[in-house]
């Protein structure tokens, strides 16, 4: 256990948001570790950035789930919208101000079909599959950011996360 610790705290890749593309994120290969992780050419990753335009949205009460398209593949995100529904005010009935909460429902606004979002969070899954559960989202309003996140993608796979670990 803590051999593994210290592997992580070497590798510093799990402690940012990896640009990938769709194509890279859904190829990763889950560990059955707790918390859950993830494994890209031996490098732990447990948080991804994608970009990527809008093709479905689904929003229910606490969630709002969406799949982003960058060319490579669509990558699945859930986005939770029940902080606000965690903070009910007894007396009156009214919900207390939850910022978390909030931002949760002024991110989902900027989520609609076609837009081209930029995309952080949690790697996970669920029922199987790799999704990000989001923990913000950035409207992008130049096309060309798409081209640069490939780009950026390709040259920190080569730069980067192909390399090995450092040994101990």
């Amino acid at each position: 256990m803590q051999l593994r610790h210290c592997l992580l705290s070497m590798d510093s890749l799990h402690l940012v948001h990896v640009k990938l593309l769709a194509a890279d994120l859904l190829s990763l290969t889950s560990r059955h570790t707790s918390p859950p992780s993830f494994v890209r050419c031996g490098r732990t990753v447990s948080r991804a950035e994608v970009v990527g335009v809008v093709v479905s949205r689904d929003r229910k009460e606490k969630f709002l789930r969406f799949l982003v398209d960058d060319g490579s593949g669509c990558v699945p995100c859930v986005l939770w919208l029940n902080h606000q529904y965690m903070n009910a005010n007894s007396k009156s009935g009214a919900l207390d101000s939850d910022p978390t909460g909030e931002m949760a429902l002024q991110m989902s606004e900027v989520v609609r079909l076609g837009t081209l979002l930029r995309v952080r969070g949690r790697i996970a899954t669920y029922r199987g599959a790799i999704q990000i559960a989001v923990r913000d989202v950035v409207l992008e309003k130049d096309p060309n950011v798409e081209v640069l996140h490939w780009l950026q993608c390709v040259h920190l796979a080569k730069e980067c996360y192909g390399l090995p670990l450092p040994s101990v």
